[in-house]
């Protein structure tokens, strides 16, 4: 008969072995044990947050964030898979998140953004309106309108602000702020629709009413009428509002460039319009003459604490997910970089006593990785054979059935696709070759399979990291919309 162990026996048994075990002096072993004696050391914080900070990075599900870990450790001279991005610390807590929404399997980013800024799940296509709203239905937004989080804490008096490197007019900026039946009115909404304007407008109206008082990122051309110029934008609004004159007559600051953004007053008390391109913000890799996304998330922070009573900052990279959507791995991990910098900063500036940060992504896309690849493979490049005596790959690209070499990162869809259309309106094709120095080369798409003009999003889970107070509570697998739960109760505890 097995004898029965009391708990403390087991315990200190646990403890005798450890410390005798062969493996003891190994890296490998005493990193986790420091690990675990971090975790062991956490305690709660239950108190009140003064200030609440949501970064998302668009597009980045387990598998990019994977890709962006190994990318940006091999960036740093080292093999790349032992990585550590500033926001997967002992210090954070972590959980999975399901992405899906009311209606869709594999989700968009408009109410997956909603779900974050309401607590609610919504409808594919839709911005902050509820479930009996229908997409692209104007006569359904009257009564369906939902409270927002940047409209709670802005009544409890606190500051909000929105820094995207993609439109600031686009779905997941616009859910801080916007109630519309169709993402895509960003600039005009159609002749019949009287129950809300564009979210341009929207965006003019939460300024005015003191909901927003600090927005910065891409999409000029929906701010002034068309053909007008201003600071490098050009207007094409047909309804001739100059939004830009509206703002400013507010009192607001307005920049376009690197210069006029480092000429804005932050210590000011007037409210900051910052919009740079026509259109989204540059690729990280590509940028010239405007700020990074860690440089405009500083300036956001250095503006809100201005507010004693604190602030709601949510911050978007928002070209990882057009980086994906293209099959360009190379862009897609020098702005999961660039957003990992932003978290650096975010937390590096704030106070995890009074701060709730919170870093995730609204969902994934169909990413995948290739073959049996040995240590430090370049995340971007060839699939490298696993060396049987040393730590790095053996140096010998892997091949495939077809005696080609293969990447390894691909996407299941996309421009890539190795299936070519014919003049039958057929498809087929052969895999073509492919270099390292190929695969590496910043415009390379990555190849795919079901042939796509722009690669999908995926309904695989993401993940949620979280620090500060009531951080605790992001644990387990749960539902998108109850981050806004958390930061709900975090601002204001029962």
């Amino acid at each position: 008969m097995k004898k029965t162990l009391s708990l403390v026996a087991m315990l200190a048994g646990t403890t005798a072995m450890a410390q005798d075990l062969p493996q003891q002096s190994s890296t490998w072993f005493t990193d986790a044990q420091a690990t675990l004696e971090t975790h062991l050391a956490r305690t709660p914080n239950t108190g009140t947050a003064k200030n609440v900070i949501v970064l998302v990075a668009d597009g980045n599900g387990v598998g990019t964030n994977y890709a962006t870990r190994i990318f940006m450790g091999q960036q740093n001279g080292a093999l790349g898979e032992e990585w550590v991005m500033p926001y997967e610390t002992p210090e954070f807590h972590s959980a999975l998140v399901k992405t899906y929404n009311i209606n869709a399997q594999t989700p968009d980013s408009a109410p997956t953004a909603g779900a974050l800024n309401t607590g609610v799940k919504q409808r594919f296509n839709l911005i902050n309106l509820g479930e009996d709203a229908i997409h692209d239905d104007c006569s359904t937004v009257e009564g369906n309108e939902l409270t927002l989080f940047s409209e709670i804490v802005s009544d409890a008096g606190k500051s909000v602000g929105i820094v995207s490197t993609a439109r600031i007019t686009h779905a997941t900026p616009a859910a801080v702020y916007a109630k519309t039946a169709n993402r895509n009115w960003e600039d005009s909404v159609p002749e019949d629709c009287t129950a809300q304007v564009d979210i341009a407008q929207q965006l003019l109206n939460a300024m005015e009413a003191g909901t927003i008082d600090f927005a910065m990122g891409g999409g000029g051309r929906y701010f002034l009428p068309e053909g007008v110029e201003l600071g490098g934008l050009t207007g094409r609004r047909a309804d001739g509002l100059n939004l830009v004159e509206r703002a400013t007559g507010l009192g607001a600051q307005f920049a376009t460039d690197q210069a006029s953004f480092e000429a804005l007053d932050l210590a000011a008390d007037s409210p900051i319009l910052a919009l740079y391109e026509n259109s989204h913000m540059m690729y990280e890799a590509d940028r010239a003459d405007e700020p990074s996304l860690a440089e405009m998330t500083k300036a956001a922070i250095e503006y809100l604490s201005q507010n004693e009573n604190g602030y709601y900052l949510e911050v978007e990279a928002g070209r990882v997910d057009h980086a994906n959507h293209a099959g360009n791995a190379y862009r897609t991990l020098t702005d999961g970089v660039a957003f990992a910098e932003a978290a650096a900063m975010a937390d590096e500036l704030t106070n995890d006593e009074d701060t709730l940060i919170i870093v995730t992504a609204d969902h994934e896309h169909a990413i995948a990785f290739n073959g049996y690849c040995g240590r430090g493979s370049d995340i971007l490049g060839l699939c490298m054979g696993v060396s049987q005596t040393g730590v790095e790959h053996d140096g010998t690209p892997l091949t495939a059935a077809d005696g080609k070499p293969y990447t390894v990162m691909g996407y299941l869809n996309g421009a890539g696709s190795v299936l070519i259309e014919q003049e039958d309106g057929s498809y087929s094709g052969e895999r073509p070759e492919v270099s390292q120095d190929e695969a590496t080369d910043i415009d390379y798409l990555q190849q795919a399979l079901i042939p796509m003009s722009s690669e999908t999003h995926s309904g695989v889970d993401v993940a949620v990291y979280a620090k500060g107070p009531w951080a605790h509570l992001v644990d387990g697998t749960l539902e998108q919309n109850y981050i806004f739960h958390v930061m709900n109760h975090a601002v204001n505890p029962q």
